[in-house]
C-alpha cells in the first residue's frame, strides 16, 4: 500500500471526510500535515500544488487533490490501484 500525506486542519468536515474514505479503503496510516499549526508547511503545500484550500491528498509521490478530487478518483474506480501502487490515477 502506498503511504498517504494529507495537509488538514483540526475542524475541516473535508478532511474529515477524506480520511473516512481512505480508511474505508484500507489505509491504515495517513501522514497528515496541520496547516494550522504549522503556517509554514502552508506555504510549502501551497508552492507543490498550487491550492490554498485543504485537505491537499498525496498519494505515493502523486497529488489527488482535495476531497471532492478524492472522491471523484474513487468513483471512477482508480484509487484502489493507485493506493495499491498503480504508476497513475486515472
Amino acid at each position: 500500500m502506498q503511504s498517504v500525506t494529507m495537509y488538514t486542519t483540526a475542524v475541516c468536515p473535508y478532511c474529515i471526510r477524506a480520511k473516512q474514505i481512505l480508511k474505508a479503503r484500507g489505509v491504515e496510516s495517513i501522514d497528515e500535515i496541520r496547516v494550522d499549526m504549522q503556517p509554514d508547511e502552508r506555504m510549502k503545500m501551497m508552492e507543490i500544488t498550487g491550492r490554498r484550500t485543504v485537505p491537499q491528498i498525496f498519494i505515493g509521490n502523486t497529488h489527488v487533490g482535495g476531497c471532492d478530487d478524492l472522491m471523484a478518483l474513487d468513483s471512477r474506480g482508480g484509487l484502489m490501484p493507485l493506493l495499491q501502487g498503480a504508476a497513475t490515477a486515472t
